[in-house]
């Protein structure tokens, strides 16, 4: 049982501080005397403390509101009463220390938003604490590269906005890039508004693809023979085909595997000979025409080719599996709309089958891949083209066979040696016209063209309107 306290007894006294301190009655009496002599008070009396009526009376709850801090600031919370105990969701986005009874130092730490929660004798206040990453330091960077601009930099939640007006169309991707790679971590979404813009947000990208395909190939040889009744010779280098004796001693017997060959036989002697003499050209022009729309800043793709299979075995069971690689044309654009101007991200890409090339697993026959691609960054205007030219691919080879010794000989040395030169060369170029493009309207869209008259895009008949005062017609 709690008992009154003699006054031999001490008593304890708590200071606002928290501390606590031990005095006699003696101690106080002498102190609440000799404080106000000083000033020249009359000395307290003490009175009996008053009784409390409902010690277990519920604490009124408010809402203190939202309180906004910059990440690596501080500020001070004043209350309207002593402050006896707080609580903060997550330290880590910021911290709060009392300095006085009514009064708390808040640092921020890093963006996020928390609750803080202050305890008072009757009172509870709840306050939402968000805590914004540090922009100031881009304000002042935009408003030193920027004079005179009305730039407006807000925080959100894990992004930067950029507001208000810019002059030009540099200024506002500039501003875009320094807002960018001033805080990496967050996205920037660009909203500043340029002079004559259009209002679209979609662009069409018409592309025209041109390849051309040059080849020449150029063959020569020399194989020569005999056949006598006593002994049937030949010479030949192996790189092409040379005939063949099925009876030695007859011109019947002599078979020939090409016949683009220039064949001489000389019956009296027994002496023959074949020259392979080719020359081969062949041009191939390919042309693809995509379009594609793109809405601002989101990539778009078209692919006009297919897809070849390809087996992929694996190491450890032995199993074989299909993966699909694309050829073709492929065209690839992530467009930025400024204004009346579109900044253009562009990967034209052209590949083809090559067989040549190719290789040969578990019995499957893979061709290779030739490609051939571009990737640019450029600035037009609704409407404007941009080409991409000059990728040219030029390949030349050269076979050439001899036999030992005999092809060494001076002059005639060059009857007993073969030889075979290829060449390719292949251009592609690739126009861009970008354009500004939005939907049509129901009563916007035209009709589809008809070849009967009287019929319109729905397929109903329409009659002509029947002349003042004719009789109509059922």
């Amino acid at each position: 049982m709690p008992h009154a306290p003699t006054e031999d007894e001490p008593k304890m006294m708590r200071l606002p501080s928290g501390h606590r301190t031990t005095l006699s009655v003696a101690t106080l009496a002498v102190f609440a005397w000799f404080v106000p002599a000083l000033a020249g008070q009359t000395p307290i009396t003490q009175t009996a403390a008053p009784t409390v009526t409902n010690p277990t009376a519920v604490l009124q709850e408010t809402a203190g509101g939202r309180l906004r801090l910059v990440a690596g600031r501080s500020t001070v919370l004043t209350t309207a009463f002593d402050i006896r105990r707080m609580s903060l969701t997550n330290p880590e986005v910021a911290d709060a220390t009392a300095v006085s009874p009514r009064e708390l130092l808040i640092d921020g730490k890093t963006a996020g938003t928390i609750s803080l929660i202050v305890w008072g004798d009757a009172t509870r206040v709840h306050y939402e604490l968000v805590v914004e990453p540090a922009v100031t330091t881009l304000e002042q960077r935009m408003q030193e590269l920027f004079p005179g601009e009305d730039i407006r930099i807000g925080v959100t939640a894990g992004s930067v906005i950029l507001s208000g007006s810019a002059s030009t169309n540099e200024v506002m991707l500039r501003a875009g890039e320094v807002a960018t790679a001033s805080m990496p971590e967050l996205q920037v979404l660009n909203l500043l508004q340029l002079p004559g813009g259009g209002g679209s947000q979609q662009v069409m990208l018409q592309v025209r693809v041109a390849e051309v395909n040059r080849r020449a190939i150029q063959e020569l040889g020399l194989a020569l023979f005999s056949t006598r009744n006593g002994f049937t010779a030949r010479s030949t280098t192996q790189q092409f085909p040379a005939p063949d004796f099925e009876d030695q001693g007859t011109v019947g017997g002599l078979v020939f595997s090409d016949f683009l060959n220039l064949f001489f036989f000389q019956r009296n002697e027994g002496i023959g000979g074949v020259l392979k003499a080719l020359e081969q050209a062949g041009n191939l022009q390919s042309l693809a025409e995509p379009n594609l729309i793109a809405y601002n800043g989101k990539e778009a793709s078209v692919l006009v080719g297919g897809e070849i299979p390809v087996p992929v075995v694996s190491g450890s069971s032995g199993n074989v599996s299909v993966s699909w690689k694309e050829f073709g044309v492929r065209m690839r654009f992530t467009p930025t709309i400024a204004g009346d101007v579109i900044r253009l991200q562009v990967r034209p890409e052209v590949s083809a089958l090559d067989f040549a090339n190719g290789i040969t697993l578990s019995g499957f026959r893979i061709p290779a891949l030739t490609t051939r691609y571009a990737e640019t960054e450029v600035e037009l205007r609704d409407g404007q083209s941009f080409a991409v030219a000059g990728l040219l691919n030029t390949m030349g080879q050269e076979d050439k066979a001899a036999i030992p010794l005999l092809s060494q000989i001076p002059i005639i040395g060059k009857i007993f040696k073969s030889r075979t030169q290829r060449t390719e060369q292949t251009e592609l170029m690739v126009i861009v016209t970008p354009r500004l493009v939005r939907p049509l309207n129901p009563d916007e869209v035209p009709p589809l063209p008809t070849t009967e008259p009287g019929l319109t895009g729905g397929g109903l008949t329409v009659e002509p309107a029947p002349a003042p005062g004719a009789t109509p017609q059922p």
